[in-house]
């Protein structure tokens, strides 16, 4: 087994011992072409939308940003 094999071997099954497992998720890829113009898409959709105030306001109260870091 080579050593960096070895190394990610014990270090996932450290985890493992830790109670976790890993998980794979796929997301979206921000790189590829078209994702901005989709994003003003569905930004525009959302403008004239009579919750999305609604929706933004409880979001803005639900957000704790106690003891982060602001720039």
């Amino acid at each position: 087994m080579k050593i960096v094999t070895k190394r990610v071997k014990l270090y996932r099954d450290k985890l493992r011992n830790r109670g976790l497992r890993p998980v794979l998720i796929w997301v979206v890829d921000t790189r590829r072409s078209g994702f901005a113009v989709e994003c003003r898409r569905q930004s525009e959709l959302l403008k004239s939308d009579v919750h999305e105030k609604e929706m933004l306001d409880f979001l803005e109260q639900a957000v704790n940003r106690e003891g982060w870091k602001t720039e």
